[in-house]
């Protein structure tokens, strides 16, 4: 998703905010928006061929969506819910050749359907036109952005993460649980002097007789409503092909004309060390048959599944800056890599309620550090996760109210890193640690899944139980203290949480280059002895480096 880096304050601008003593109020329109409703539950989107035809001149967007969907429920069920989010309108919505009737509620049309057997097969074709939301702050918040390249010439996209979602531009079931199984196409017209491209592969480009031309694009994976996205613009392209672990990975670049020569000399080694460092933490790239694309946007960037949204000005760090403030975050991409790392959490593996959103920002935000250690060395990685950390502010939980399409704080970016930072030193094998990275990507490969599902696989492929470490950094924002005290007459060292949901037990594994110790503090105080120099390891400044928690000695 977007992701400010060190401008974290902005994303926390556009995220509904409201102080942790404040209870959100929500609508039956946020029901109707992020509730499997019964009007939702009973059909599956199996796949979405989107035609769209914009107006830059004004501002106005006129479409189809071919819906194919297999119900799941028994016969009986007569009537489905759309979303299309006004201004724009339906004109009319066809099942078989046949004109079906139905009604608006603000963002959603309610369509009447003849009874349907349990497990058929149907195409439901919707079209609509009309004033398209605009983007105020692309890709803060959701909409068309209709503007212009350095040259005056039209630049036209779409973001719709998250609040407004996909249906701020095109008709779907808006809910990121049913991605169509069998994928999508785009179907674009546009005028002929400009080039139109979206997610996967072109299929076709054809020269109309009235001055336009239509582009056709594709994926076959399942995708999120999301992340199907129109690009169109003074496009030029090139190609390559990258050896990865599963096998010949095709690569392209679409950049605006003038963007050719330095898009040519920056962006392959950018894409290549990315590449190498997510397929060996992560697994494969996890999209082959639909190709990995950057495409220039005139936003900083998102994680447009096969074609990755690219604005970074072919600079290092975010836009010239390193979020981390230690210089680490300067001798990378930062929206190749993080947009990228979306393509395995986000893209490969999608939570079903924006709700866990964590799991995608989190576990992306972290592959900027798994990114760094793979290039750099552990002890770059340690000092760029502790380095982010200032974007933490801790004003309410990272998992919010669920079925409402809420989204919790914007602390899902760093602290959801940091906590899993925290998990693998404590687990202490990096071969485990990557085992379980890619295992994730491999156990829900191309599915939707809830944070619980995460949070134990995790917990039974690392044989412990991390349930309330989970708990104590998603749900609540107590910063775990760790007391201890250093009795240097006997050799021991006592130690307990404090400032920490009950029963947290997050193990804590201190070491340098020859000593190590793992304690596994609880609500109680504990006592360990200590051997040869292992009190030096009781360092805060140290402790405070590897794991996201306070730690205070305290004195006898």
């Amino acid at each position: 998703m977007k992701y400010l880096g060190i401008l974290m304050i902005c994303l926390y601008g556009t995220i509904s905010c409201y102080g942790q003593n404040k209870v959100k109020v929500y609508t039956h329109a946020d029901t109707l928006r992020g509730k499997i409703t019964a009007e939702r539950a009973w059909w599956d989107v199996l796949r979405y061929d989107i035609t769209l035809k914009p107006d830059y001149t004004s501002k106005t967007i006129a479409g189809s969506d071919l819906i194919t969907y297999r119900t799941t429920a028994a016969n009986g069920q007569t009537q489905l819910q759309l979303d299309l989010r006004a201004p724009l309108t339906i004109d009319s919505i066809l099942l078989k050749g046949k004109a079906l009737t139905y009604s608006q509620e603000g963002n959603v049309w309610h369509v009447k359907v003849p009874s349907q057997q349990k497990s058929t097969v149907h195409e439901l074709n919707v079209f609509y036109h009309g004033k398209v939301h605009e983007a105020v702050k692309a890709p803060w918040d959701g909409g068309f952005t209709f503007t212009t390249d350095s040259l005056g010439r039209p630049w036209m996209t779409v973001t719709c993460q998250g609040e407004m979602g996909a249906s701020v531009w095109y008709p779907c079931k808006d809910h990121q649980s049913d991605e169509p199984d069998y994928g999508a196409s785009l179907t674009m017209i546009v005028p002929d002097t400009l080039v139109a491209v979206a997610n996967g592969r072109l299929q076709y480009k054809k020269k109309n007789n009235d001055g336009t031309a239509t582009y056709k694009w594709a994926v076959v994976n399942p995708i999120s409503n999301y992340c199907i996205i129109p690009y169109i613009g003074k496009y030029v392209n090139f190609n390559e092909v990258y050896d990865g672990e599963k096998g010949k990975l095709d690569l392209g670049y679409w950049v605006l004309d003038y963007n050719l020569a330095k898009a040519k000399a920056y962006m392959p080694n950018e894409v290549h060390q990315m590449l190498k460092a997510f397929e060996y933490w992560m697994g494969p790239y996890p999209f082959y048959e639909d190709s990995y694309k950057l495409v220039d946007v005139p936003h900083t960037g998102m994680e447009h599944q096969s074609a990755v949204a690219y604005g970074n000005h072919y600079k290092p760090g975010y836009r010239g800056r390193d979020g981390s403030g230690t210089g680490w975050g300067m001798k990378w991409d930062f929206i190749i890599v993080h947009e990228s790392g979306h393509e395995w959490f986000g893209n490969n593996i999608t939570t079903k309620d924006l709700a866990d959103m964590w799991v995608h920002e989190g576990f992306t935000n972290y592959s900027e550090t798994l990114y760094t250690g793979y290039r750099f060395g552990e002890d770059a990685a340690d000092a760029y996760n502790a380095g982010i950390r200032k974007g933490i502010k801790n004003d309410r939980p990272i998992i919010p109210d669920y079925d409402v399409n809420a989204q919790g704080s914007g602390d899902m970016y760093t602290k959801g890193s940091n906590m899993l930072h925290a998990i693998r030193h404590s687990i202490d094998n990096d071969t485990l640690f990557r085992q379980i990275i890619r295992g994730l990507n491999k156990t829900f490969y191309h599915q939707t899944v809830t944070t619980k599902q995460i949070e134990s696989y995790v917990s039974k492929q690392a044989g412990y139980d991390y349930n309330k470490v989970f708990d104590q950094y998603l749900r609540t924002i107590q910063i775990p203290k760790l007391e201890y005290k250093l009795d240097t007459v006997q050799q021991t060292v006592a130690y307990r949480w404090t400032s920490c949901v009950k029963g947290f037990n997050l193990p804590l594994v201190l070491k340098n280059t020859s000593d190590r110790i793992k304690i596994y503090p609880s609500e109680q105080w504990n006592t360990t002895k200590l051997k040869g120099n292992e009190a030096a390891l009781f360092n805060p400044a140290q402790v405070i480096s590897m794991y996201y928690i306070s730690v205070e000695e305290v004195k006898p």
